[in-house]
Formats: structure tokens, C-alpha cells, sequence
């Protein structure tokens, strides 16, 4: 079973920015959506703290968020990576059958990936997702950000982190 101890982390400045955004949507009555919870069984826990420091996922995580937008129902995995590719590995398999089980039922499926160097935001539609994939299959590892939508229109900068328009 898989483990989680510091990589936990990873995309949570990212998931801050869309818990916020997605706050703003709901006040604003344009959206709601919600964060899925990553259901895990803690080893460690730091006391003194209350952290947890070692624990196993419990069973496979589907996406991050799954909400409605006006009467659409949209499903996203929030994605971060330090360099200037997104490695389709860190796509895992399950999530794909996910979306595209969710597309079937007439909903959308994206990702939205932060380049953390860049300090860019990025749309990429589920079928871009899936033809990286397919491309990936003959020889490709990771793929650049050329054909993606960039998220440009930020509403403002809080004493946190930004916030991130994404409709």
C-alpha cells in the first residue's frame, strides 16, 4: 500500500489558491466546489505538534475537485511541478478512468497545473490530457505547456495567496 510522509506537501500552496478561489465562487453564487478528501490512516503523528508524520493512503484518490458551475458539473485535479515540463506520470491511471468516466456522464474534466518557477497557472482540457497520454505511449515522457490554456486573470493578491480565476 502507498505511503505518504514529506511529499504531502507538494501542491498545497497551489490547493490553498483553489480552496480560496472556489470560496469566492460560492460567495459570488457563481459555483460550488467542493475539495475531495485524500483518505489516509495515520503511522506517526508528532504530538507535541499535531502533525501527522507517516501515513498510508488508505485506497486510490479519484480527482481534487469535483463541483458544479452554473448547472455543469466539472471535475479537476490540481497539479504542481518545479520545472518547465509536467511529467504525465504524475497522472496516474485511476484518475484518468475517472475523467473520462465523468466526460461519459457529460460532465468536464481538467487539470489545472502550476509551474512553481514560472509562477503560471495553467487550464489543460482532459482531452489534451488524454492525447499526451496516447503520445506517450510511443515515446514521449512529459509534454510543454505550448497547446495549454494559461490562466492569466488573477483577481487580487491576499495577504495569503493569490487567487485564482479559473471560469
Amino acid at each position: 500500500m502507498p505511503s505518504w510522509n514529506s511529499r504531502g506537501l507538494r501542491g498545497s500552496m497551489l490547493e490553498e489558491a483553489l480552496n480560496m478561489t472556489n470560496e469566492q465562487y460560492r460567495k459570488e453564487h457563481l459555483a460550488l466546489v467542493q475539495k475531495i478528501p485524500t483518505p489516509i490512516t495515520p503511522i506517526n503523528i508528532d504530538k507535541e505538534h499535531r502533525h501527522i508524520t507517516l501515513a498510508y493512503f488508505e485506497q486510490k484518490s479519484t480527482v481534487d475537485y469535483i463541483g458544479n458551475v452554473q448547472g455543469v458539473p466539472i471535475c479537476f485535479d490540481a497539479k504542481e511541478c518545479a520545472g518547465e515540463r509536467f511529467a504525465l506520470q504524475n497522472i496516474h491511471e485511476h484518475q484518468m478512468e475517472y475523467m473520462q468516466d465523468f466526460e461519459r456522464q457529460d460532465g468536464i474534466a481538467f487539470l489545472i497545473v502550476y509551474f512553481k518557477e514560472a509562477g503560471a497557472y495553467y487550464y489543460v482540457p482532459f482531452r489534451d490530457v488524454k492525447r499526451g497520454i496516447v503520445q506517450q505511449k510511443g515515446d514521449a515522457k512529459a509534454f510543454c505547456v505550448t497547446n495549454w490554456i494559461r490562466i492569466t486573470r488573477y483577481a487580487h493578491q491576499t495577504k495569503y495567496s493569490f487567487i485564482i480565476w479559473m471560469l
